[in-house]
């Protein structure tokens, strides 16, 4: 999935839910910000949970989490990007991804 913000910001955070009405634990989850939509450069990895590059996004070094109704907030401290991409592989329960709700914090960058 892909946000276009319209304008650069400089991100202080990323918030994201998937479906959390019974456990389950999401496989790959990968948050990137970029100026770039294609992401060909200038790509800034802000969550990577993904242990063995099957994404073949990068060696993920965060940990796996279980999804609730608080959702996973990332700080970003400020990177500037235009585009926020956000990949994952199906859950511990099927193949499906299920994106229920994501916000970007941030302000237009300077």
């Amino acid at each position: 999935m892909q946000i276009d913000l319209e304008q650069e910001a400089a991100i202080q955070a990323v918030w994201v839910w998937h479906y959390h009405s019974q456990r389950r634990a999401y496989h790959d989850v990968i948050i990137q910000l970029s100026n770039d939509p294609e992401f060909a450069s200038g790509v800034t990895t802000v969550f990577n949970n993904d242990f063995d590059n099957s994404a073949s996004l990068g060696t993920g070094s965060d940990a796996p989490y279980v999804e609730t109704q608080y959702g996973l907030l990332v700080p970003v401290a400020g990177v500037k990007g235009r585009y926020v991409r956000l990949y994952s592989q199906g859950n511990t329960s099927n193949d499906m991804n299920h994106y229920i709700e994501v916000e970007v914090f941030g302000t237009p960058a300077q």
